[in-house]
């Protein structure tokens, strides 16, 4: 392989002739082997997009020569095109607070930049990572600005997949909507419910997660770019400083907003963390949802069985005809990882010290894997979950009219005692809850009005 030469503060070393990326980014890949991963597509372009506003902000200010930055630009735009992303070769967990990944980013664009100068890569005299491609930029601005781009723009997209989910929940709900059940409290029989109604009430569950991740994200649009190294906006100009927010707001699409005190706005991290907890929230619901689902699937003879999910594959190896609920299965495990990846990102915005925190690397690499997994998850959930689920009316009526469920309807009238000797007499010697409840004096035009099932489970529904 032939190389060229390049230097840094650490010193000389070779690197492929044909790598866009240069000295600095090779070090990092030798150091920090730390996952085999490289920077999802979506940083890499939100990277790209900085470096192009600030280059149209550095050629207005003439910082940068026009020449310089249009080039800049045209090499950020071959980046946005999809070219180049697999000269992006740092892990995403590093030491140095991004640097590496900045540092990546301004070697990749400056040697696309000097090729359409006319010039070889690595004769950075021309256009410098430094100097041009990073002027009035600190990895202190840039990084965890892209991380802020990267994490509203998959955000949005899990928000796009949520929103399917509750559709599909909804659809579910409304095919539901007269089949009685039982329903249950600590596992335990309850008082009467519409299959309908429970999935009406994961469909809230997940609008309200939607609402709680929406306005999380929310907080990714405020940005600390001009804040440099530690918020005080050193080596930037003040045409920079005042203007290089609204044209990356120009150029991503997205209005940004620069942070109101750029100090904190750099040495403070905690709205990651508002991310990530939203995340887990939503987790929660979608886990418990699984959990039921898994329960009243179970069987199919000696569970609930109160409804039939799709069979995806065999369940056992040694136990034929056996089918697992898979998809929930995966589900509640995408939701377990979520959580545990909150722990983390808690930790690491925790850990700051002083003017910065250097452990932005692993918080965006958790909340990433938090929003893929949650995307993921909920698109076979309802590929091959939700959409096939099929209601056991048969099962559903028995279980209902053999349980106590309509005992709590008579204490009205008979009292909590005596319609709790009423439920003690049906569970141990069979009486039928209506002759117990006709023995107790009730009248059987009575019981019509006040055990109808399907008026105890809708006496207040909203429409």
């Amino acid at each position: 392989m032939n190389y060229r030469l390049e230097s840094d503060s650490v010193g000389e070393k070779q690197v492929p002739i044909d790598a866009y990326y240069g000295v600095q980014t090779l070090r990092a890949f030798e150091n920090f082997n730390i996952t085999g991963r490289k920077q999802p597509a979506v940083i890499v372009e939100s990277l790209a997009e900085i470096k192009k506003a600030c280059a149209i902000t550095n050629k207005k200010a003439n910082e940068v020569p026009a020449e310089i930055a249009d080039a800049i630009v045209a090499a950020c735009d071959d980046i946005l095109a999809g070219k180049f992303h697999d000269q992006f070769i740092t892990d995403p967990i590093q030491g140095g607070a991004g640097t590496s990944t900045n540092m990546n980013a301004n070697e990749v664009v400056a040697n696309i930049a000097l090729e359409k100068l006319g010039k070889e890569k690595g004769d950075y005299k021309f256009c410098h990572p430094n100097d041009h491609v990073n002027n009035a930029q600190s990895t202190n601005d840039v990084y965890p600005t892209a991380l802020k781009l990267a994490i509203y723009k998959t955000g949005n997209e899990l928000l796009a997949k949520l929103d399917e989910l509750d559709v599909a929940l909804m659809a579910k709900a409304e095919e539901f909507k007269d089949i009685l059940k039982i329903g249950r409290t600590q596992l335990m029989d309850a008082v009467p419910i519409t299959l309908g109604q429970e999935f009406k009430a994961y469909a809230s569950s997940v609008k309200r997660g939607k609402r709680v991740i929406a306005a999380a994200l929310e907080e990714m649009k405020t940005v600390n770019m001009a804040a440099t190294a530690i918020g005080t906006g050193i080596n930037t100009s003040e045409y920079f400083f005042h203007h290089v927010v609204e044209e990356l707001s120009a150029v991503t699409g997205i209005e940004l907003v620069q942070a109101a005190d750029m100090v904190d706005g750099t040495q403070n991290i905690d709205a990651f963390s508002i991310v990530s907890g939203a995340l887990k929230t939503m987790a929660i619901a979608l886990s418990k949802m699984a959990n039921d689902i898994r329960l009243m699937n179970g069987g199919p003879k000696a569970g609930l069985g109160e409804i039939t999910i799709p069979a995806k594959q065999n369940g056992s190896s040694i136990m034929p005809g056996k089918i697992n609920p898979v998809i929930p299965e995966v589900l509640n495990q995408c939701c377990f990882g979520v959580i545990g990846n909150d722990m983390t990102v808690t930790m690491a915005c925790e850990a700051g010290q002083l003017e910065l925190n250097a452990f932005e690397p692993v918080v965006f690499d958790r909340i990433y894997d938090s929003m893929k997994m949650l995307m993921n998850g909920v698109d076979t959930f309802i590929i091959n979950c939700v959409n096939g689920i099929v209601a056991n009316e048969d099962k559903c009526h028995d279980l209902l009219y053999n349980s106590t469920g309509f005992v709590t309807a008579l204490c009205p009238v008979l009292g909590y005692k005596k319609s709790a000797e009423i439920a003690k007499d049906f569970l141990k010697n069979g009486t039928p809850i209506v002759e117990g409840a006709l023995a107790a004096g009730l009248t059987q035009e009575q019981l019509d009005e006040m055990l109808n099932p399907d008026k105890l489970a809708r006496q207040f529904e909203k429409k």
